[in-house]
């Protein structure tokens, strides 16, 4: 790798963080710029191993970012960020086993419905529902965790979007307290996805450090901006960065 292929991946990793912080879906741009730079003798875990070292960086910065100005549940939060983190591991553990032909349209199918869903009800996430029973609140949050952590272990593009819709349409919470949530379960099924990998000495460890650095940086920038600009703004991204994902996955498995 020379000298403009190490500037492509950092500046994709910057935009990535950027773009996660705000409403998930870094994946989408941190991934294919791997594939398209890393030698094609680089296998698809070594890949989504070093996609994750710098995502941990990225998501921890925004978690703390958040802490600061967003109230949080962590009695709730952190045991299913660990719930997400053991659904990740064993997501990861399974990259080699599932045929992704199979995976991705049932992902596409979902997104799609995501964006119909925003478009069509645009008070989702701007305008607070009743409150929820703490008894809903507990199994929407597990179960997020399980299964889409899941996701983020064996795929991963998307995982905080689908995190934010879930809390915003199932808890009506806004976007931006739905988006602090997610990146705490996000932050978990990172790790847990990274820790599987590690072990399996699939990281490329300096690369994946210096793109963690860009990650955290455009991390940064973007949790401030969504507490800064509020749940209206987060609405136009989340639908901007749904449907590139629809865009990119399609290519994916029909271009």
């Amino acid at each position: 790798m020379g000298a403009g292929d190490w500037s492509v991946l950092l500046a994709a990793a910057l935009a990535a963080g950027w773009v996660d912080a705000v409403v998930g879906g870094g994946g989408l741009i941190l991934l294919p710029a791997l594939l398209l730079v890393t030698p094609a003798a680089t296998t698809q875990q070594t890949v989504l191993a070093t996609n994750k070292l710098a995502s941990v960086a990225g998501t921890t910065a925004a978690v703390l970012t958040f802490s600061r100005k967003v109230p949080m549940n962590w009695r709730l939060l952190a045991p299913a960020g660990v719930v997400a983190a053991v659904g990740a591991a064993f997501g990861a553990a399974t990259v080699s086993l599932i045929d992704k032909d199979l995976f991705i349209p049932i992902v596409l199918v979902v997104l799609v419905g995501v964006a119909v869903l925003v478009t069509l009800r645009p008070t989702v996430g701007i305008v607070v529902g009743d409150p929820p029973t703490r008894r809903r609140i507990t199994i929407v949050v597990v179960v997020a965790a399980v299964a889409i952590g899941f996701y983020d272990g064996i795929l991963g593009p998307g995982t905080g979007t689908f995190l934010i819709i879930t809390f915003a349409t199932l808890l009506g919470t806004e976007f931006v307290r739905s988006a602090a949530m997610a990146k705490v379960l996000n932050l978990g099924s990172n790790i847990g996805a990274l820790l599987y990998f590690s072990a399996t000495d699939d990281v490329l460890w300096l690369l994946g450090l210096a793109m963690a650095a860009a990650n955290v940086a455009g991390s940064l920038v973007g949790s401030r901006m969504a507490i800064s600009r509020g749940a209206g703004f987060v609405r136009i991204v989340l639908l901007v960065v749904v449907f590139a994902l629809v865009i990119r996955l399609g290519w994916q498995q029909f271009g």
